[in-house]
Formats: structure tokens, sequence, C-alpha cells
């Protein structure tokens, strides 16, 4: 591109790390942003962590850790997503102190928060929010939807804060995530075909994740969620994503 007089934007950068990282290149990203001839920002940083996570790279992510904290201090998912790494390693000491740091700093993760639009009513759902009055017909979807997706093998994963819960501790605060709320009363409020359309304000989590995929093949429906990296379309088992997010 130089040759031909075209200067390369962060954006550019930012999109060939990205590849990288979907490819599971993860140390050939990592190398890219170090060789690049301008300042990597915060996003270019995260997407490698993220790339480290996915593929379970502690060496590399704790160095990149440290370079998107050092860029962004106060960011609460930079926190988590180190803290994710530590616990897919079973470091449950690290990822404790990681967590130490972020109370000792005063950094608050924002709560989850996911929407639904039906009929022209916006319907919002916080995890572990049950003040919905349709709470109780949502409850036995979610409980329905644990029956069909242990029918197929699915375990809940281990994410960084459930590790010291007992299964089924773990499993119904897993159930009860706001983008797990907002597409079971998709579920109870439409039917098949309908697409259901789903807006979180955070990274969706690693479980929920695999049990959308599940859910769009059991219930036979186009499941998408917009959630704060971007937009994931779940037909027949299986993300848009290629499951890097």
């Amino acid at each position: 591109m130089m040759e031909f007089g075209i200067i390369p934007s962060m954006e550019l950068y930012g999109c060939m790390v990205d590849l990288l990282c979907r490819a599971s290149l993860v140390e050939d990203a990592y190398t890219f942003v170090q060789t690049m001839p301008i300042p990597p920002n915060p996003v270019i940083w995260r997407t490698v962590l993220v790339g480290c996570k996915k593929n379970k790279i502690l060496d590399i992510g704790e160095i990149v850790a440290q370079r998107v904290l050092e860029l962004e201090p106060h960011n609460a998912e930079n926190y988590i997503l180190l803290s994710n790494l530590y616990a897919s390693h079973s470091e449950w000491e690290m990822m404790s102190q990681v967590r130490k740091e972020m109370k000792d700093r005063g950094i608050k993760a924002v709560p989850g928060c996911s929407s639904i639009e039906l009929d022209g009513l916006v319907h919002e759902f916080v995890m572990g929010d049950w003040s919905h009055p349709e709470a109780n017909e949502i409850r036995e979807i979610l409980r329905n939807i644990s029956k069909r997706v242990h029918a197929v093998g699915h375990e809940p994963g281990i994410s960084d804060g459930l590790h010291s819960m007992v299964d089924e501790e773990k499993e119904n605060s897993l159930c009860e995530h706001s983008e797990r709320l907002a597409i079971a009363y998709g579920l109870l409020k439409t039917e098949e075909p309908t697409v259901i359309r789903i807006v979180k304000n955070l990274r969706v989590c690693g479980d929920c994740h695999e049990v959308t995929k599940i859910i769009s093949t059991e219930y036979r429906r186009g499941i998408i969620v917009r959630d704060r990296v971007r937009f994931h379309k779940f037909v027949d088992g299986s993300c848009s994503c290629r499951d890097f997010w």
C-alpha cells in the first residue's frame, strides 16, 4: 500500500489484527502489532488479548493485558478479559488478584442489560432481575431450554467469577444472564420461524454464546444478537462470528 502512496489507518491495522486472531494466528498478530509504525490503540491490543483468551495463550496474554491496562486503566472489560484468561488456565489465585485490583481501584463491571423489541415495545432485562410481569413464564421457558441444552450434552462453562460455586449455583447464575432472559422472552412471545433480535450492552459471554447456538438448532430459530463488539447471527447451530468476538 505504501508503494501506491496509501498510508494505512489505525482501522486498517485493526482489521489485519482481527483477521490474524480469527485465524488463530495470535503470535503473528502480536508480532504484527509490535512492528506497527504507529502506536497501537487499546482496541487493537484488546483484540490480541481476546485472541489469547480464545486460544488459551497465557504468556503473550499477560504482556498484552499490561499494555491495554496502561492505556485504559479504568476500563472494567480489560480486567474481566484478563480474569477470564486466568480462569481458562485454572489460575484462580491470579484471577482473584485481578478482581482485587479492580476493587481496590474502585472499578465496577457494568451490569449486563439486554433488550428485545416486540410489537413496538422494548423489553429490557438485567442479569438476575425478575421484575418483569411475565417472569414466571420466562422461568418456565428457561427450564425448558436448560433441559434441551443438557440433552445434547452441553455442560456449563466455568467463567471467571463462578469457579468456587457448586454446579447448580453456577448453572443458575449463567441462566440468569440478560441475553438468556431476552431470548427466552422472544421464544415465549413469538413463533417459528420468527427471527429473535437482541441488543446487549456488553460482550456476550462464552457459555451464553454456546447455548444460543444450541437454541438456534433445538428451536429452529434464527437469533441475531448485537453485543458491544459485533453482530452475532445464530443459525442452525453456528454463529456468523465463527466463535471469535
